[in-house]
């Protein structure tokens, strides 16, 4: 059943790809020549041959298993980077890492933009074979089909892998028998299962022939979500379903368009929808390609809201509304704000390229790109933790490098075509999370320079200076050491402490999920004073109240949670020209700030009983 749900959620962009990938292949004046067998040939068995080396060897042997305690994706790949420890890598690779990971994950959210609206197209686009009395409709109906799909996202992958596994089982094996029913009326294209074929196209065409490779391309699209999936349904239903479902299936559908465009050449232009049998048969394929390209966009929707949420705990992104959707899989997640940010870029990128052709250029750069990253990403982790021998590394690097930097070049030549439009999302979020996590880093040396040593309070405690209210006040400080600033605040404005200070850090591990023996670390510094350190993984929710309370539970502190106080510092970033951070960037930040969700909100603190301490600061 989980291989099933998988199906339904993690496949449907590899799945849908049959839908565009050849007559991308044939398109322009540097594609593939349809009428030549030999280029016919070769291109097939260069999609064959990406899709068992950049899928299934690359993604489902080796990548998925490196995880982060079940946790996929370039960002979970990212956290792997050892930083200390024996194993510590030097600060420069690991900025090296950051910056890779962060442009890798900025490819990805672009990515996640241009899929459903290229899928979508596509499959409604297949309407033009049957009659062309449906191109005007085409952009209005794939308009309502996107809103439509962005509006169920509040129910959770769980529910709609329910709905979905059946439908893209459907699919696919219609995929399969449409390609096998062309594919037995010419079986010499088998060769194609060859690698042979893609040898002689290059041998043939050259460097020129590196061109076709930015249709090639847009049969591995889904890898990268597959891999950013992971954590919805783990690996081993994963690789079943690719196994004995949609490599089979997809295999014999390109192999099939192969055969039906060798004896129909004007097919090229679109080859899927052509070999479909003609009148009610084809109507109801398109139906079902319709219904398989928004679950393809599903694959990518869900990478991006677990994107969105490992970026938030690494401190790469700032805090957004996280809703989780299920009770037993932690790593099915919604978030509201990326949700409405996807379906207003996706409706605005239809309605201004209007044909899934002039998307194409686009999907590909953000996918290749981000497939390369990825590859340098798994090299720093493996080499630097020693999973694998050092000349393995280097050996599978180049393996892999192989495949995506070719895909990059060809689809680097599409820029003007479209090409432009995933460089300008990735831009944009490249400098958002740079520059969040910049910021963060220059709040987190203001803080450092504001250091008080815990000692001074207590020394006040202990002469007097300080008298105690009674109650328990609950100070939140960035960094388990020193005295909290909420708490030097309300001391040296009031001259009073609360009868029990508890001093809680909140720590994001690098880890997708922290063990409830790792949760908490609990000290008593002082009568009435305890520290707390409770830690959280990046795919966890910061809920603060229940774990601190087991926390003072255990050193026997009666604490009554609807009795304590929380004080929170508030920093109001206020740019000028005198800050280290610059100007136009601490703007930024200070927007990113002022929208972010509140710590109040973030921790899940009852607002009634939240207290925070105020301060400007310029970076």
């Amino acid at each position: 059943m989980l291989a099933l749900a998988a199906l339904g959620i993690v496949f449907g962009d590899l799945g849908t790809s049959p839908l565009y990938t050849l007559q991308e292949c044939f398109a322009g004046p540097h594609g593939a020549n349809p009428n030549a067998r030999g280029d016919l040939l070769g291109v097939v068995s260069l999609v064959v041959w990406s899709l068992m080396v950049v899928v299934t060897l690359k993604y489902l042997v080796f990548l998925m298993r490196i995880d982060n305690r079940g946790e996929g994706g370039i960002l979970a790949l990212l956290a792997l980077v050892p930083r200390t420890g024996e194993k510590k890598v030097p600060p420069k690779k690991a900025l090296l890492a950051v910056v890779l990971g962060v442009v890798g994950a900025a490819l990805l959210f672009g990515d996640g933009v241009i899929t459903p609206a290229v899928s979508v197209l596509s499959a409604i686009e297949g309407l033009g074979v049957a009659t062309k009395a449906f191109d005007p409709y085409v952009v209005p109906l794939t308009v309502v089909i996107l809103l439509a799909l962005f509006a169920v996202q509040s129910r959770g992958t769980e529910r709609l892998g329910r709905y979905f596994g059946p439908i893209m089982l459907a699919w696919f094996a219609v995929t399969f028998a449409l390609g096998a029913r062309a594919l037995a009326a010419d079986p010499s294209v088998l060769v194609a299962l060859s690698p042979v074929p893609a040898v002689r196209f290059f041998a043939t065409h050259g460097l020129g022939g590196i061109r076709v490779l930015g249709g090639v391309v847009l049969a591995v699209t889904g890898g990268e979500a597959l891999y950013a999936d992971m954590g919805h349904f783990g690996r081993p239903p994963i690789q079943r379903a690719w196994v004995f479902v949609c490599l089979p299936a997809l295999i014999v559908s390109y192999l099939g368009q192969a055969a039906f465009v060798l004896s129909h050449p004007e097919a090229a232009a679109r080859p899927f929808f052509s070999m479909c049998p003609k009148g009610p048969w084809l109507y109801a394929i398109v139906v079902l390609a319709a219904a398989a390209t928004v679950i393809a966009s599903q694959a990518l929707i869900s990478g991006v809201f677990s994107l969105t949420s490992q970026a938030i705990q690494l401190g790469l992104f700032p805090r957004l509304t996280v809703k989780h959707t299920s009770a037993s899989a932690e790593g099915q997640i919604y978030v509201p704000a990326m949700n409405t940010f996807l379906a207003i870029s996706c409706v605005a990128i239809v309605v201004a390229f209007r044909e899934s052709s002039k998307l194409a250029a686009a999907f590909g750069l953000a996918v290749s790109g981000t497939m390369a990253i990825t590859s340098i990403l798994y090299f720093l982790v493996v080499r630097e933790t020693g999973r694998v021998r050092p000349w393995l590394a280097w050996l599978l690097l180049v393996g892999f490098l192989a495949f995506d930097v070719p895909f990059v070049v060809a689809n680097s030549l599409k820029i003007v075509d479209g090409g432009w439009l995933p460089l300008a999302l990735g831009s944009v979020f490249t400098l958002v999370m740079l520059s969040w996590r910049r910021g963060r880093g220059f709040l987190a040396d203001y803080f450092a320079d504001h250091h008080v040593p815990l000692e001074d309070i207590l020394g006040d405690l202990e002469s007097g200076k300080l008298r105690r209210a009674p109650g328990v006040g609950v100070f939140f400080a960035a960094r388990a050491s020193g005295a909290p600033l909420p708490l030097v605040r309300v001391a040296r404005s009031f001259g009073v402490v609360y009868e029990t200070n508890v001093l809680v850090t909140v720590s994001l591990e690098p880890v997708s999920h922290v063990t409830d023996a790792e949760r908490a670390e609990v000290e008593t510094v002082a009568p009435g004073v305890i520290r707390v350190v409770l830690r959280f993984g990046f795919m966890e929710s910061p809920r603060v109240v229940p774990h601190l309370s087991k926390a003072l539970d255990d050193v026997s502190v009666v604490s009554p949670a609807h009795e304590r106080v929380y004080l929170l510092g508030r920093e109001t970033i206020t740019p000028s020209d005198a800050g280290r951070m610059g100007r136009l960037e601490e703007e930024l930040f200070a927007f990113l700030s002022r929208n972010a969700k509140s710590p109040t909100d973030w921790f899940e603190l009852p607002a009634k009983q939240v207290v925070e301490v105020g301060a400007q600061v310029d970076l």
